[in-house]
């Protein structure tokens, strides 16, 4: 797709540059140079590519507003070559080299651009054709400071070009711009929609991977009621249970006087065998109740995933799949090994965090928050810990207050009144409970907070 030496000559022949100056130089990536000259009249902007398949120059119809950081040739470009004035331009017989004849200060200099796929180049020379700087050194072919640059012979070809017919009305230059950046344009998309659809497709199956194991533990804690009956049919039956004894055969009242045989430790009395079925009857009710808000925050996220997936699948924007990849958050292995226990939700640039037990409440404060981030409660209910962390420089707006105010009273015993009152500090102003339960802290310099219940809120930070 490169272009022949024809369609360089019919391009050069709509620009004119003689007597323009070399005003400014810009780098979008590394295989391109921009180059904006002005003469009495009009700026004209001239676009120079070296990228293999794509290799051109042409004419463009307005300023380039992206530029790399300022490469070494760029800056020499800047130095010794910006200001100067354009004598003359055109392509040297039909081998696809173009000289940009210059004068800057008085000493003349020449911009060799090679426009060969394989071996293009743009060197800076001075009126006796040494070398100055080149875009790309390449030191076995001499094309480096110091070196002697000359035309190679023109080689004779029995192949013949011919200046392609393409669509679109407009100047030659203006055909090649558009079909070129068209093709570069679809070739960024494709590439930057293959990266974020990547990333969502490895998102999607962590999240199936951790719904299909919430879906287990919801399996295994679904009969935790049948714990319950058998502590209350060993109390009811203690009276046949033997000293030592490993089973005890008893009438099942819960299922029409069936027969039913319970295993028993025994090591134990018959009062702490039931009491360990009791145990085992809390645990499992507390454990299911923690799962199945495990498994309804999954399902959400799972939805918003392949949400995600179909949209970026249909997104044409190419800055919109910049700013998607540009907000994945950089972890650090130490931090992708340890993900922080309990629920995680965003309000605005904020991370709330949500422990929702005396273990997950510790483990927040022990090694996920800092002295600045805040730590938010329910004052008469017992219930999780929620902080947020904060950002340096930023204080917490009242909106983002509420939204980790109604976490707090959600995750508590208070949901089901509707309403509560919180306190918050910050975690600086925590201290750990002498000889207290484990996560137990007592706070100081605390605020209060009234908050009753909001549905959007909750909905939006948890489809969010």
């Amino acid at each position: 797709m490169s272009l022949n030496y024809k369609e360089i000559d019919k391009i050069l022949s709509e620009i004119d540059l003689t007597g323009a100056h070399l005003q400014k130089i810009k780098q979008p990536n590394f295989h391109s140079l921009y180059l904006e000259f002005y003469k009495p009249g009009g700026r004209i902007f001239l676009f120079i590519c070296l990228a293999p398949g794509k290799t051109r120059i042409h004419t463009t119809s307005s300023s380039q507003s992206t530029e790399i950081k300022l490469q070494r040739f760029s800056q020499f470009m800047r130095s010794r070559v910006k200001g100067a004035k354009v004598l003359n331009i055109k392509q040297e017989g039909s081998n696809r080299i173009v000289k940009i004849e210059m004068l800057r200060a008085g000493e003349p200099l020449t911009l060799w651009v090679r426009l060969w796929s394989g071996a293009a180049n743009i060197i800076a020379c001075d009126a006796e054709n040494n070398i100055l700087d080149a875009f790309y050194r390449r030191p076995a072919k001499g094309e480096v400071s110091g070196g002697a640059f000359s035309l190679p012979e023109e080689r004779a070809s029995n192949k013949v070009f011919t200046i392609r017919e393409l669509p679109g009305s407009g100047s030659f230059n203006e055909k090649i711009a558009d079909l070129y950046f068209s093709v570069e344009y679809n070739e960024e998309l494709s590439v930057l929609k293959n990266k974020v659809l990547k990333k969502l497709k490895i998102d999607e199956t962590r999240a199936e991977s951790t719904l299909k194991n919430l879906e287990k533990k919801t399996g295994k804690y679904k009969e935790y009621d049948l714990y319950k009956q058998t502590g209350d049919l060993i109390m009811s039956n203690i009276h046949l249970i033997k000293k030592g004894a490993t089973w005890v055969v008893v009438n099942n009242y819960y299922a029409d006087n069936a027969e039913t045989k319970i295993e028993l430790n025994p090591t134990l009395s018959p009062e702490k065998n039931a009491e360990k079925y009791y145990n085992s009857y809390r645990k499992a009710k507390s454990g299911i109740e923690k799962v199945q808000e495990d498994l309804l925050n999954q399902k959400l996220v799972l939805k918003n995933i392949r949400s995600d997936i179909e949209k970026y699948n249909e997104e044409t924007n190419i800055e919109t799949l910049k700013n998607f990849i540009s907000s994945i958050p950089k972890q650090t292995k130490t931090e992708i090994k340890e993900k922080p226990p309990g629920l995680n939700y965003r309000s605005g640039p904020f991370s709330l965090l949500v422990g929702r037990s005396s273990k997950e409440n510790d483990i927040l404060l022990r090694k996920y928050v800092r002295g600045n981030d805040i730590w938010l409660h329910t004052r008469d209910y017992p219930g999780g810990y929620v902080f947020i962390k904060t950002i340096k420089g930023k204080s917490v707006p009242l909106e983002n207050l509420l939204d980790a105010g109604n976490l707090a009273l959600f995750y508590s015993k208070g949901k089901s009144s509707g309403r509560g009152e919180l306190y918050y500090t910050q975690v600086k102003y925590l201290r750990r409970a002498k000889d207290g339960p484990q996560g137990l802290v007592l706070p100081t310099h605390e605020k209060n907070l009234s908050i009753i219940l909001d549905e959007k809120r909750l909905s939006r930070m948890m489809e969010g």
